[in-house]
């Protein structure tokens, strides 16, 4: 886990140092010997790194990282509840549009249609014309 750390410490600092320093000579071979060293069980490198520069920082700001972590929680939770108030409200919404839509145009068909529209309906197997009434 201490790699790891380290290593994302590393990745950080390397984007804004490409920028900087890639034109100095053997920058690149430098970046490999040092990922090799912080990987090397030999050397122990980002477990040297990590107990003498992260450790103790994070220790010192536990606190702030802790209440860091339980208001973004907190805003989170609040965040989520709003956003899916906002969507159960606009699919209830949507529907009921959608519902007073369908219906208006089922009636419209059904007004178009007179009586005796209704009463010859052909069957569509036989071919014959069904009277009704």
């Amino acid at each position: 886990m201490m790699y790891w750390i380290v290593f994302a410490f590393f990745t950080t600092a390397e984007t804004l140092t490409d920028i900087v320093l890639s034109w100095f000579p053997f920058y690149f071979e430098l970046k490999i010997a040092f990922v090799i060293w912080l990987l090397s069980p030999y050397t122990k490198g980002s477990s040297v790194l990590y107990r003498k520069f992260v450790h103790p920082t994070l220790s010192n700001k536990e606190k702030e990282i802790d209440e860091y972590i339980t208001q973004a929680r907190d805003k989170s939770y609040e965040t989520m509840m709003r956003v899916g108030k906002r969507g159960l409200n606009l699919a209830a919404n949507a529907a009921v549009t959608a519902a007073a839509k369908g219906q208006g145009v089922l009636s419209e068909k059904l007004r178009s249609f007179s009586m005796q529209d209704l009463t010859l309906i052909r069957d569509e197997d036989t071919g014959f014309v069904l009277k009704f009434g």
